[in-house]
């Protein structure tokens, strides 16, 4: 999923906070990564000076480390909170791009004669 850094992303993601057992607090205080996230509490702190890149991509790494139950969420959240925590995945290469160990060593190149 491509990440926006814009007002309405930063609301969609405070939207499945909303719908979650998670609190979602903006506080000022010393971060060392920009936010704090008190697990047995369930309560996830950002710093409220973070500019709105630093907030969404706070909440992004957030959601990335909790599990959410998405049964308590709109249809429309539950789809935007799979997409935010689903890994990235590279597209396969093509068969010609892919290298074996087998190829690499029988693939033989001409050495130029040495001057």
């Amino acid at each position: 999923m491509e990440v926006k850094y814009t007002q309405n992303f930063l609301n969609k993601l405070e939207d499945v906070f909303a719908e979650s057992d998670y609190i979602l607090r903006y506080e000022k205080g010393n971060f060392n990564s920009g936010y704090c996230l008190l697990r047995e509490t369930k309560i996830a702190i950002i710093n409220k000076y973070f500019p709105l890149e630093g907030k969404v991509n706070s909440l992004i790494e957030i959601l990335k480390q909790i599990t959410l139950d998405d049964a308590k969420m709109s249809d429309k959240n539950k789809k935007f909170y799979q997409d935010i925590t689903a890994p990235l995945v590279a597209p396969p290469l093509p068969p010609e791009e892919i290298t074996t160990p087998e190829s690499a060593e029988t693939s033989e190149t001409p050495e130029e004669p040495a001057a």
